[in-house]
C-alpha cells in the first residue's frame, strides 16, 4: 500500500519538480513525539526540538518545517516565540498558520552557529531527514527550511546542496556564512530583507536571490521595487518567466537586521504583528509548488 500511495502522489507533481513520496514512517504507529532529540552525526551529538501536529495521522503525509535560529541564538528560542514566548512567533510565525498542518523542526547549531564545517550541518540536516522519515509519515516532496541571520546562510546553504531534498527556502537576512556548496539546481526561493540591514546589508541578499532568479529560470529581479527610507512598509515581488514549481519572491521592508519585521504602527520588530510568518507559509502553499 505504501508503494502505491507513493505512485498516485507522484502523478500529480509538476513536471521537472522532485517526485512527491510518502516516508517509511507512513502506515506504522508514530516512533517520535514533540520534544528534544539527540542524535549522533559524525562522532558529534547533535540536538533538534519538534512538534509533531495534535492529531497525527500516520498515514497523512506531512510538511516538514526546519526553523533554524540566529548567531547565538537557540533551538527553544526558535520553538517558543523567542525569550518573550509570542505565541504568533512559534517557528518563526510558522506554527500558528500552519494550524497542525506540518512538523516542526528547530535545529541546535555548534556552538550557536552554523559554520558547517566540512559540511558538518548539512549532514546534520541529512541525519535528521533521515531519523524523521523513519519516525513520521512525512512527504518527502514537501520539506521546507526558514532561518534568519546565520539560520538564513544556513538556509541558503541548504538551498544551494539539498535542492533535491528541499522544496522551499524562506531567507531572512542572510548571507554566504555556511558556504554553497554546488548551487546550480533550481529550487522555490524567497528572499526577506531589511534596506537599512548593516549586518548582513540588502546587496547581498539581492546576490543570494539573484543565483536562484538564474537557476529558477526566471527573469531579473534587478528592477524590482523596495520601500523608501522612513515609510516603515514592506513591498513584495513575485518573479516573472520562472520554470513551473520554481517561483521566486523577495520582501523589502524598511527596517534593520531583524527577524519579525512589521509594518507601521506596530513596533519595527514584533512578532505579534510581523508579516513575515503569514506571507511565508502562503508561499510554501502556493500554486507554483
Amino acid at each position: 500500500m505504501r508503494f502505491i500511495r507513493s505512485i498516485l502522489l507522484g502523478l500529480v507533481t509538476l513536471t521537472d519538480v522532485a517526485v512527491a513520496a510518502l516516508s517509511s514512517g507512513c502506515g506504522s504507529a508514530p516512533t517520535i513525539t514533540s520534544g528534544v532529540k539527540t542524535i549522533t552525526v559524525g562522532g558529534t551529538q547533535r540536538q533538534f526540538t519538534i512538534r509533531v501536529p495534535q492529531n497525527y495521522q500516520n498515514n497523512k503525509g506531512y510538511k516538514l518545517v526546519y526553523g533554524l535560529h540566529w548567531v547565538g541564538g537557540r533551538m527553544d528560542q526558535v520553538a517558543n516565540g523567542g525569550d518573550t514566548g509570542s505565541k504568533n512567533w512559534k517557528y518563526y510565525g510558522i506554527q500558528v498558520v500552519a494550524n497542525e498542518t506540518a512538523i516542526l523542526v528547530a535545529p541546535q547549531g555548534l556552538n550557536g552557529g552554523w559554520g558547517n564545517s566540512g559540511g558538518s550541518d548539512l549532514k546534520f540536516i541529512d541525519a535528521m531527514n533521515n531519523y524523521i522519515d523513519a519516525g513520521l509519515c512525512v512527504d518527502q516532496g514537501q520539506r521546507f527550511s526558514i532561518g534568519f541571520s546565520y539560520g538564513g546562510a544556513m538556509t541558503y546553504s541548504i538551498a544551494c546542496a539539498r535542492a533535491k531534498q528541499f522544496r522551499a527556502v524562506a531567507v531572512i537576512a542572510g548571507g554566504v556564512l555556511s558556504g554553497c556548496d554546488g548551487g546550480n539546481d533550481p529550487i522555490a526561493y524567497f528572499g526577506i530583507h531589511g534596506i537599512k540591514d548593516g549586518t548582513l546589508n540588502i546587496a547581498g541578499g539581492r546576490s543570494l536571490r539573484d543565483r536562484f532568479i538564474k537557476n529558477n529560470g526566471c527573469a531579473s529581479m534587478a528592477g524590482a521595487k523596495e520601500p523608501a527610507s522612513g515609510s516603515r512598509t514592506h513591498i513584495t515581488t513575485a518573479a516573472t518567466g520562472c520554470k513551473a514549481g520554481y517561483p521566486v519572491k523577495w520582501a523589502a521592508h524598511d527596517g534593520g537586521h531583524i527577524q519579525a519585521a512589521a509594518d507601521k504602527p506596530a513596533p519595527e520588530e514584533n512578532g505579534e504583528a510581523s508579516w513575515v510568518g503569514p506571507e511565508v507559509w502562503a508561499f510554501f502553499n502556493s500554486a507554483g509548488l
